[in-house]
């Protein structure tokens, strides 16, 4: 599973944050690993730079093997924070996706069809 990082010019990501941010999607994505080919991680400041609340934008896409993207968003005032919200939801909606997934796959094993 291959992590892209980008950002706009507002919002600053040295080789540190960006380090730290492939190792959260990296061990929150871990079960899924298997089934994704790559996660793009999309800092954006709304605000341009100018102080307001929660302007800092995290947008994640993840793409599922053979499957359409899905993606998650998270507002919050620090790039940690907006990271580790949308990171939380994508988790969330992909244990969901895949559980549902396993769920048919093993439906068609039990009835032998």
């Amino acid at each position: 599973m291959l992590v892209q990082i980008n950002s706009d010019k507002n919002v600053f990501v040295n080789a540190d944050i960006s380090s730290r941010i492939e190792a959260e999607v990296g061990t929150a994505l871990a079960r899924f690993a298997g089934d994704l080919t790559r996660v793009e991680v999309h800092l954006r400041d709304d605000s341009a730079g100018r102080s307001t609340t929660d302007d800092i934008r995290c947008l994640i896409e993840a793409r599922p093997t053979g499957q359409q993207p899905v993606a998650v968003t998270e507002n919050a005032q620090s790039v940690t924070a907006a990271v580790t919200g949308a990171v939380e939801k994508l988790e969330a909606m992909l244990g969901s996706k895949f559980g549902r997934l396993d769920d048919k796959d093993l439906r068609h094993t039990i009835r032998g069809s």
